[in-house]
């Protein structure tokens, strides 16, 4: 059973009135921000109910809130209104993990999304320790996550059938269950193929994984959040002070690309946006 937006908000208006006896003010800004939310995940293909909202969704939430103009401050507020909502739904037992556990919150005054330079990309590939496990799967994700332009769970979801290196591109399912294929580089192709050879051949694939790219040391698929410290922990060791996670990559590859003279059509295509107004903002 899905909960819908109107009953996890009435029940939230209710925990708010009673529980934390806030005044009615002080109930009604917190679901005001909340409308935000909501209007914004049933507008996606297909609608999203609060327990399908995924980091990834939230993401992209906010940076349509600042490219909609909404202050920082006011940015603020709506992301702790999102934090005590899903803290309220895991109590409750509506959703299983709570999706803002790893959110940003945005930096007053930010206007753009955080991206790395070029020398930046570098020095993050050039903190993996090549000596480690797994390290070739470290190594060709984050060339996977930069070169493509992936989402985190577009590359958890990666399937080798989805592969066509001698093409030069792979196929992503993305939000919606819409695909795209995305143009690959040699580097990415020859990280992917020695991972799989060295690495991957190595580890006990469970049943559900067997076409699974990217798999932990426990054969199964990676989780999102695995992905998000790997990331954390390279940009520690190459010395690099912004706040980063898996999205940062995506941002690199579009503000990249635009720099580079490519076209906005072709680079919304690549990212799989909806609409040329959210790439508009790089």
């Amino acid at each position: 059973f899905l909960m819908t937006w109107a009953a996890a908000l009435e029940d939230l208006r209710m925990h708010l009135k009673l529980e934390r006896s806030l005044s009615p003010r002080s109930v009604e800004a917190y679901l005001r921000d909340l409308a935000k939310l909501r209007a914004y995940a049933e507008q996606q293909t297909p609608p999203l109910a609060p327990a399908d909202v995924r980091l990834d969704d939230l993401q992209d939430f906010v940076t349509h809130t600042v490219r909609a103009g909404l202050a920082a401050t006011s940015q603020a507020r709506l992301l702790s209104a999102i934090r005590g909502f899903y803290r309220h739904l895991l109590r409750e037992k509506v959703v299983r993990e709570d999706p803002t556990e790893l959110l940003d919150s945005p930096r007053i005054g930010r206007h753009l999304p955080t991206f790395l330079t070029v020398p930046e990309v570098d020095a993050l590939v050039n903190a993996i320790d090549m000596s480690r496990p797994l390290a070739h799967r470290d190594r060709a994700m984050v060339e996977t996550l930069y070169g493509c332009g992936l989402r985190v769970s577009e590359l958890c979801a990666l399937r080798r059938s989805w592969l066509h290196f001698s093409e030069g591109f792979i196929r992503v399912i993305g939000k919606g269950g819409k695909e795209r294929l995305v143009p690959i580089g040699p580097e990415a192709i020859r990280q992917i193929e020695r991972y799989i050879a060295d690495e991957r051949v190595h580890l006990p694939v469970k049943p559900k994984a067997e076409d699974i790219v990217f798999l932990n040391q426990r054969g199964g698929a990676l989780s999102r959040v695995s992905v998000f410290n790997l990331v954390k922990a390279l940009a520690v060791k190459a010395g690099i002070h912004k706040t980063i996670s898996p999205h940062t990559f995506r941002h690199s590859f579009a503000t990249h690309l635009v720099e580079g003279g490519a076209d906005l059509r072709a680079v919304q295509e690549m990212l799989g946006h909806a609409s040329i107004t959210t790439t508009e903002i790089y």
